[in-house]
């Protein structure tokens, strides 16, 4: 990395049928990760789809360690302390949080107030490095809406480069042990979670009241979330056109539980086109994204999970588009 980077009748019958083939049947293909448009080389992506990103917003605001400024007392040396490069950096939708920059692996960067951006500078070595490991700047590069300009570097006084975001150097915590995980932020009122501009994180209210919103999942790119941060899916033997069929019922249903229907107003990110609700077999409304019957997992069991991804062959998370993600080309 360059220490530069800093810087939507007959007639009206055909009509009416247009619009719904229009709306209602058409599937647009599966949905793409985001792209790496940082300036260094990207590191290795993420082979495959694992079952389960860990929990999100974890311990998120915590002050326990108010007498302890740098966050050291009992840290274990979980996921954060890998000490390995950041690769393609991303940004990722907290519900408490908003906005955040994580690694390629989805752990979440740091910032410590006892540091300086202007001019760049840490103040956290020794047992504190241990806790929260300094994010190395080699083969860092900027994805999909980072600004690359505001990535750089520090010399730490040990020679080695740290990575910055607009002058802040940035870090990991010990304690966080999944992807998602942001048990760092507020730790003694000093470290807080990384906004992409460099900022501290704080909560984006939007997001955060969204029925309906969107994460960006270190491994399967932007999806549709719930209000709770959990994963939205569809069933491929599910039907939009000529009108939305959901072919999951009885003992289906408790498994994979419907979402109701929620407002476009309450939504965000979310495609408008095709956004409707649809009275199901059993007589309840369920909602629908392109006109797709959409649901959440019961085996998932925290914001982040992604343990209904590609189950059967048949289940799979939805694009905010209402597309699928990770599914076979049909």
């Amino acid at each position: 990395m360059k220490t530069s980077w800093r810087s939507a009748s007959l007639v009206a019958s055909a009509v009416g049928i247009l619009a719904l083939t229009t709306a209602c049947g058409q599937e647009s293909g599966t949905s793409a990760s985001s792209q790496n448009v940082g300036a260094t080389a990207q590191a290795g992506g993420i082979a495959g789809v694992g079952s389960g990103i860990g929990g999100v917003g974890t311990g998120v605001g915590a002050s326990a360690g108010a007498t302890d400024p740098a966050g050291t007392a009992g840290a274990d040396a979980g996921a954060g302390a890998q000490g390995a490069t950041a690769g393609e950096l991303a940004i990722s939708t907290n519900a408490q949080l908003g906005n955040i920059l994580t690694d390629s692996k989805g752990m979440t960067l740091y910032r410590f107030d006892a540091d300086t951006a202007e001019p760049p500078k840490s103040n956290c070595d020794g047992d504190c490095a241990t806790t929260w490991p300094p994010v190395s700047a080699d083969d860092v590069s900027a994805g999909d809406g980072i600004d690359k300009s505001l990535l750089g570097e520090v010399t730490r006084s040990d020679g080695t480069k740290q990575l910055t975001v607009d002058g802040w150097p940035a870090y990991y915590y010990a304690k966080d042990a999944n992807a998602g995980d942001t048990t760092g932020q507020g730790v003694g009122n000093k470290w807080f979670a990384l906004a992409p501009d460099g900022k501290k994180a704080k909560a984006d209210s939007a997001s955060a009241t969204a029925a309906l919103s969107v994460r960006n999942d270190p491994n399967l790119g932007k999806i549709v979330v719930d209000k709770n941060g959990m994963t939205v899916y569809r069933f491929l033997k599910d039907k939009a056109w000529p009108k939305p069929v959901s072919n999951c019922n009885d003992a289906c249903r408790d498994k994979w539980p419907i979402v109701d229907p929620v407002d476009f107003s309450q939504t965000k990110g979310i495609q408008e086109k095709g956004y409707m609700n649809f009275t199901r077999s059993d007589g309840d409304k369920q909602q629908t994204i392109n006109c797709f019957p959409i649901y959440t997992f019961s085996g998932d069991k925290s914001p982040g999970d992604i343990n209904g991804q590609g189950v059967g062959g048949t289940w799979y998370a939805v694009a905010p588009n209402g597309d699928l993600v990770g599914a076979p080309k049909q």
